[in-house]
Order: structure tokens, then sequence, then C-alpha cells
């Protein structure tokens, strides 16, 4: 099969590479194309991922261009992993919202609005492009926000599900913590792409024997301090929230800590410049352990296992994916984005049943899916006011001075990426 990459540039694909070499059985690739505008990142990448492919007697070909048409012409599956704007955008959508007092972060609150105003329309194009040169074609989204870019994607009518490594790594953590397979770890994960809670961990499968309160007991400290909350949070709550629910919880203590330091942003432009002089060795032929530390942990392995079950032989995989809410949680509407266990196969991905939501938890689930409609309708049909609006609606600003002033900054700063400005 052939695989594209796009965004093939990123710093992340050597994760992703690394995963598609050791899981070669699993999925077995081909060719695979990394698509991306920027040749000089392209060209070091791309000698790095051929190389661990050859360490590890992958006998794929992996081929590298900037032409989108010619990367994705004939592709099974089309992954998308770009950062409209790049670190610098990033950097604007972390800073000018704590001139309001607001958080500043790249998925959530004005900032993670201004990264869905620059993406959507973007991944929109290249979606259809994908949809001209191959209409079976898979389109697997990690962009950011994924829950509004799959969203998206999916009300134009493309074959597309949205991809997070947040349900991952917890699964890995808990494993760990259980001493068990992280196969025979599965999670009850309900919300939004970064607005999620572990619900249930169970052991065996979707009716197995629920040992979250084991793991809070035995290990509630230290869960606690990686979601850098208190323990007693996860106490009173009873489940495990994503780390982004910080946001929510300690969102004055997180705007006070993010007015001390750089932001991740530049923390990151640096990581990447290191990692790209590391990739550019040619002696180099395995991720390096810098890499860790750039994020997106075992995104290869989801990657893999998406993508293998959207083009398997009729099998079917269950996984933590965004789709379509299709009654899923009764309070949204059908085509709200949800994040959740799903059964995935060669005609999609299929929402488990999940159990009853705490108010707690559905009101703020209810509130962001809000929110998330406005911004999608801002990033579709542009224009300041739906811009005001989805700010409004956002659970971390909702008051009117709050979302004028952070209107007038999100449209300076992005003026080079919105069409109607």
């Amino acid at each position: 099969m052939k695989l594209a990459v796009v965004g093939g540039g990123s710093t992340y694909t050597p994760e992703l590479i690394d995963g598609f070499a050791r899981l070669r059985d699993t999925l077995p690739i081909a060719e695979l194309v990394l698509v991306d505008p920027a040749a000089d990142r392209l060209r070091l990448v791309g000698g790095l991922a051929r190389r661990i492919f050859a360490k590890q007697g992958h006998p794929g070909r992996i081929t590298t261009t900037s032409d989108l048409d010619a990367g994705v012409a004939d592709a099974d599956a089309v992954l998308l992993q770009l950062r409209v704007g790049g670190q610098a955008a990033r950097d604007q959508d972390e800073t000018w919202p704590l001139e309001c007092g607001c958080v500043g972060q790249e998925t959530t609150g004005a900032g993670g609005l201004a990264k869905a105003l620059r993406t959507v329309p973007v991944v929109l194009d290249i979606a259809e492009r994908v949809r001209r040169a191959n209409p079976d074609a898979w389109i697997i989204d990690f962009t950011n926000p994924v829950g509004i870019v799959t969203r998206a994607l999916l009300r134009a009518g493309h074959k597309a599900v949205g991809l997070c490594n947040v349900a991952i790594g917890f699964q890995r953590k808990f494993a760990k913590l259980l001493e068990v397979a992280p196969a025979d770890v599965h999670l009850d994960h309900v919300g939004l792409n970064h607005l999620s809670w572990e619900l249930g961990v169970r052991l065996g499968g979707p009716g197995g024997e629920d040992v979250l309160p084991k793991l809070l007991a035995e290990h509630g400290e230290a869960i606690a301090g990686d979601l850098r909350l208190p323990r007693a949070v996860l106490d009173r709550l009873g489940v495990v929230p994503s780390y982004y629910l910080r946001y929510f919880y300690a969102h004055d203590e997180v705007v006070r800590e993010l007015g001390t330091k750089p932001s991740r942003a530049a923390e990151v432009a640096k990581m990447e410049a290191e990692l790209l002089s590391l990739y550019g060795d040619p002696a180099l032929d395995e991720k390096p352990a810098l890499l860790a530390r750039r994020g997106g942990a075992f995104y290869s392995e989801a990657a893999v296992d998406l993508a293998a079950a959207l083009l398997g032989d009729g099998g079917s995989a269950v996984q933590v994916v965004n789709t379509y809410n299709n009654g899923t949680l009764p309070f949204l509407a059908d085509d709200a984005v949800i994040e959740v266990q799903a059964r995935v196969d060669r005609t999609g991905a299929t929402p488990l049943a999940v159990p009853e939501l705490d108010p707690l938890y559905a009101g703020l689930i209810a509130n962001v899916t809000a929110y998330e409609d406005l911004a999608l309708d801002a990033a579709l049909r542009g224009g300041r006011d739906r811009v005001f609006r989805a700010l409004l609606a956002h659970p971390l600003i909702g008051q009117f001075e709050y979302a004028e002033a952070l209107t007038d900054r999100l449209v300076a700063h992005n003026r080079e990426h919105l069409a109607w400005a």
C-alpha cells in the first residue's frame, strides 16, 4: 500500500517512521511519501527516514516531494500533521491571550481558535485535492485542533478520522503501573479532543474488571503529579482527567505560570533546531532520545493501528478516535465530533456505548462543543463578529470585554492567514 504524510518535514516524523518500521507486519507499506513545502527540512527528515527503514530492514520505499498533488496520487491513506504558520504562529497563540489574563495555549482558548481559523481552510483544500486524486483514500488527521479539523473534514464529505495520542499515552502509563500488556488495558475514555476523562480502566476488554479505583488508591500521587493537579482532585472526582483539563480546573494558576517563562513554542523551536541538526548526521539511523521531549509519544503506534484497521482485510479494531457522535452522547447533536473508543474497520469508526456522564463532565462537554460549532463557522465563513461569538462562548473566556480584546488581538496577529481580514 501507499501512504502519504502531509507535513512530512515535521520533526515528529521520525517517530512515525520508527513505528512504521517496527510494525511493518501490521501495516505493510510499499511506498511512503513525505510531503512538505519546506524543502530543506524535508531533505533532512527524509534522509533520516530512509536510514531508519534501512536499519530495521523495512523493504518499503520512502520518497519526498513538495508537490502535494504528486505526493497524494494513488495514496491509500493520507496522514495530516501540519502546522500553518509554524512555531512562530504558535508562539503568538501562546502569548497574546495572556495580555488579557486568559490562558495562552495552541489548542484551547483564544490561541486554539486562532489555530483553527488558520488551519481549517488549508486542510479542506488539501482534502479536496486528495479526493480528486483518489476518492477512496482515507484521511487520518493529527493536525490540531483535531476535533474542529475532523468535523470540518466530515462535514465536507471526506473519509476522515481524527487521532490524538492522549488516550494511548494513558493506556501505556496505566499498563506499566499495572504490570500488564498495553493490549490488556481498555479505557472508558469519554469527551472531546483535549477535553476528556478516563471514567474506567478495564482489564481484558470493554466489559472487563474496572481497576481505576485500584490505580487511584495505589498510584494516585504519581498520576496527579503527571497531570500537575492535586491528588485530592483525583480522589474527589474518582476519574482521571486529561492533562488539558488543568487549563480549566486551574486556569488562573496556569496563567500566572505562563507569564513567568518562555512560551512552549519557544522551547520547541529551540528543540527543533537541535533535532534538525541531528537529523542531518548521516550516521544517525534511529530516532534520537531528544525527540521524546518534543511530544507526540506513541503517535506512531496509534497511527499504525488506525491505518491498519481502515485499510485492512475486513477485520476491525477498537481504538480511541475522533468521529461523529451519532447518538453516543445524547446531549450532543449527531454531527458533533467526540473522542471515544470506537470500532474501526474499512467502513470507518463507530463509537462504542459509553457510561452515562455525570453533569460535571457533560456540562463542560456541551459548552465546549457549542464553542466548537461557532469556531468552525468562523473558520469557514470568516468575519470579526463570528470570531467574537466563538470567543464569548468559550468557557475559558466568557466575558464581553475579554472577547472584544481577544478578537482584536487574534485578527491583528493572524491577518496574513485570514483571507477575510
